[in-house]
Formats: C-alpha cells, sequence, structure tokens
C-alpha cells in the first residue's frame, strides 16, 4: 500500500512546445561524448587517449580519489578526442561509434561485493547523487536511507519510465537495498500504478517541485547533519537492474525534444551523451532569430551549442526557445501585453488563466540587485526552510549559521523555482553549489 503525499507550494510554468508521445529512433548519431562536469565530488582522470577503440561500458575516465569508480563508453567505437580547457582539465571525452554496439560483459555478478564493484565500474554508481552536497555518493559512507524518483515534473518533462521497465526497476530496487540499513523509498505520481516489494512506495500530487528529489525527502525523512542518503532516478535504477539481470548496460536513452522552437517536439531515441549536432539535425526552427539549446530543462538544464554541444546529464529532454536577444517590443518592458507570463498580477495575463502555454525567452528581464525580502521564494519553496536566510548565510561564508538553516537538506535544483519568482534577479542555484562546496571543503 502506497502513501500519499499533496505537494500545495510550487509552480507549474506553461511553457510551450510539450512533446508528443511519438517515439522517434536516432539513427543518425555517431559521436558520443561524457563530460566530468556532470559528476561533481570527485577528479575523473583520462582513462583512454585518442585512437584508442573501447566498447560499450569500457571506461572513459576514472576518479582519482578511487581508480575503481568509472565514467564510461555508450557506445563501441574509436575515441576521437579528449578536449581539455583551461589547466588542462578534461572537458569531455568523445567517441565515433563503429555501429557495431559491441559492449563489454560484466559477467554474473552472484553476490553484493560483486554488484557494488560492477555498480562502480560501469559508470552507473556515479549516476547517483549523494546528500547533502549533491555529489557523487562517497563510497566508502552507508547511506541512512535510498530515495527513487520516477517522474519528473520540470517544464515539458514527459514520464520516465515505460511498461518495458517495469521488471528491471524492481531487480534495480533489490540491488540498491543491500547497500543500506535503512529503506529505500520509490517515490512515484499519484495515480501511476507503479508499486513494489522492494521498497516503500510513495505518490506524490501537485506542482512542481513535487518531482525534485529535495522535495521528496523533505516530505518523508529530512537529512540532518551526519546523516547521508542517496538518490537517483528510476531510469538509472532500471539501468542497475538490467546490468544485474544481464551482465551488460543499457545505454538507450529516451529524450525529449521541447520547447517553442522545436519543429516537431516528440521523443527521440538515443543514447547517453549524443552529439546534439546530429540529434538535432532539422529539428529547430531558427528561422526567425537566435535559438538557445538547453541540455535539460528551463530551469536547471545547462546552455549547449548546437554544433558541438551533447546531450548531458541526466539524458532525458532538450530544449529549445528563443534567445530574445533580438526582441523589439513596444515600451519594453513597462508593456502590458497579454503574451506576458507573470507570477503576480502584474500582466492581464491572468485574467485569460495562468495555464494557458506561453512562449518564453531566455531574457532575464531585469537587473541585479539586493536581496528583496518579499517572501516570494517562500511560495514556490515546499521545504521547511527559509531560504532567503539560508542564501543570506552561504553569500556570508557563516557555517554555523548555515547549517542551523538546514543546508545538508538541499541542492542547487530546489532553488529552481525561487530563481525563476526572484524579483532580484539572483544566480541562486550558483550561490547554493558553490555554499555546498565551500561546506564541503571546510568540514571533511
Amino acid at each position: 500500500m502506497s502513501k500519499e503525499i499533496r505537494i500545495k507550494k510550487g509552480l507549474d510554468i506553461p511553457l510551450e512546445g510539450g512533446a508528443s508521445d511519438i517515439e522517434v529512433k536516432d539513427t543518425l548519431t555517431e559521436r558520443f561524448a561524457i563530460a566530468p562536469d556532470d559528476y561533481p565530488g570527485y577528479t575523473w582522470k583520462a582513462a583512454v587517449k585518442a585512437g584508442d577503440t573501447v566498447k560499450a561500458g569500457e571506461p572513459l575516465l576514472y576518479a582519482k580519489e578511487d581508480e575503481n569508480l568509472c565514467l564510461t563508453s555508450p557506445v563501441s567505437g574509436t575515441v576521437q578526442e579528449v578536449h581539455r580547457g583551461e589547466r588542462r582539465k578534461i572537458e569531455y571525452v568523445s567517441v565515433d561509434s563503429d555501429g557495431k554496439e559491441e559492449q563489454y560483459d560484466f559477467g554474473k555478478l552472484s553476490d553484493k561485493e560483486l554488484q557494488f564493484a560492477a555498480l562502480k565500474r560501469s559508470g552507473l554508481f556515479a549516476m547517483m547523487r549523494q546528500r547533502p552536497f549533491d555529489i557523487v555518493p562517497m563510497v566508502d559512507i552507508k547511506p541512512r536511507d535510498i530515495f527513487v524518483t520516477a517522474f519528473d515534473t520540470a517544464p515539458l518533462a514527459k514520464p520516465l519510465l515505460t511498461d518495458a521497465m517495469l521488471p528491471y526497476l524492481e531487480t534495480g530496487l533489490k540491488t540498491l537495498a543491500q547497500y543500506t540499513d535503512g529503506k529505500v523509498y520509490l517515490c512515484v505520481a499519484a495515480g501511476s500504478g507503479i508499486t513494489s516489494k522492494a521498497a516503500e512506495v510513495y505518490e506524490f500530487s501537485g506542482p512542481h517541485p513535487a518531482g525534485n528529489a529535495g522535495t521528496q525527502i523533505a516530505a518523508i525523512s529530512p537529512v540532518n547533519k551526519g546523516e547521508t542518503v542517496w538518490t537517483l532516478d528510476a531510469v538509472t535504477a532500471v539501468r542497475i537492474g538490467k546490468l544485474m539481470s544481464e551482465g551488460k548496460l543499457d545505454y538507450t536513452a529516451r529524450v525529449a525534444l521541447t520547447g517553442a522552437d522545436m519543429k516537431n517536439p516528440h521523443i527521440a531515441i538515443t543514447k547517453i551523451g549524443a552529439s546534439l549536432s546530429t540529434l538535432l539535425k532539422g529539428e529547430v526552427n531558427s528561422e526567425k532569430g537566435h535559438v538557445r539549446i538547453i541540455s535539460g530543462n528551463v530551469l536547471t538544464g545547462i546552455k549547449e551549442d548546437m554544433e558541438n554541444g551533447w546531450l548531458r546529464w541526466p539524458y532525458r529532454q532538450v530544449t529549445a526557445i528563443d534567445e530574445g536577444d533580438n526582441a523589439d517590443e513596444f515600451m519594453g518592458w513597462a508593456t502590458v501585453s497579454p503574451k506576458k507570463y507573470s507570477v503576480k498580477r502584474s500582466f492581464p495575463a491572468f485574467l485569460k488563466g495562468l495555464n494557458k502555454p506561453f512562449k518564453f525567452d531566455a531574457r532575464i528581464k531585469g537587473g541585479h540587485r539586493a536581496f528583496i525580502m518579499s517572501n516570494e521564494y517562500d511560495k514556490v519553496f515546499p521545504m521547511d526552510i527559509y531560504p532567503e536566510y539560508l542564501l543570506k548565510a552561504i553569500m556570508a561564508g557563516d557555517i554555523e549559521r548555515m547549517e542551523q538553516l538546514g543546508i545538508y537538506e538541499v541542492a542547487p535544483e530546489d532553488f529552481a523555482l525561487p530563481e525563476f519568482v526572484d524579483t532580484s534577479k539572483q544566480e541562486l542555484q550558483k550561490i547554493v553549489r558553490e555554499g555546498l562546496d565551500y561546506l564541503r571543503k571546510e568540514t571533511i
């Protein structure tokens, strides 16, 4: 029997460009890449060099702190480049697919130790996150609980699971349960009908961020100082289940191509780390102006170059919206056009209802200024935390105050909606990321 939780605070942003349920298999992508920045908490070193041949599932990078913890190739083929930036930092490792789909065989994983070693070597362990700090979990710390999220409420997100994935999901949950003395929680959307014998199921309803791990943890069992929990999405749990069942990895990614500037929003079937230049070829409507390509959703995704960008972790959405740098509006910001959206009743659009899709662009539409204490964050922030005061403590570097205000519970994505509604135009997610990194550096 699942338990129900209703999230009341939040906001569903009515964005144009929702994807249909039509699935189109991508057969054009020939180049794939893994970016170390998507896996914070470790220093990643190259395990290959340009020209090396690899199978799907063989390491491309390994962690300096633990050489058995790896990031692996999603396809078989030839390493095209180990691309480095400033100070020779690895920005990505790219692989040209040979089309053969040869896979590394992890063999029969018959016991707990072999399975954990396979999780680390396969790259699946790096797809999980740890709270506190929102990093790849520390391998030597046993989590209090594990939270698996089986739905996404971000703008234009599509369902994570298909019926064919459910048996593997149960196997993945059983595997994860071995590594905690606490519980595995499976968080699903209300009415989904998903059940499990290996995990305690909670049904969530309400607006975004009901699908965020932070919201679910806060509603079920908050993280206190000295405690550690792991989080992952259900697709990763499915990959874990398939690895344990078959000894091989599944790098398939169901990616929603969304946004008002996507010609035909749909679900593309590709693989982890696909090149955006081929994934989006002929898909983006760029005739009328500049388009921003976002790997992910508009709140937490990463801006990517369409010609040189990649499908980034967590590999389930690409959004295309107007850049807005060539906009020419009568009266500019002061216009009362019904086409403008506001969470406040600042524009007449609310008379028609704010659930009607709006065409957003990437403009901030305001200037950076000091914090305005208006409680506007609280209206979209469902966690039992005072967000303004926590942010100020982070900016001041006051560790004791940060701990008192609940920094161990949060991740940058939890502040995405407050950043959207912020009158002060502060980069809240960046502030939280820097605060978590500072706290970890000073306390560990």
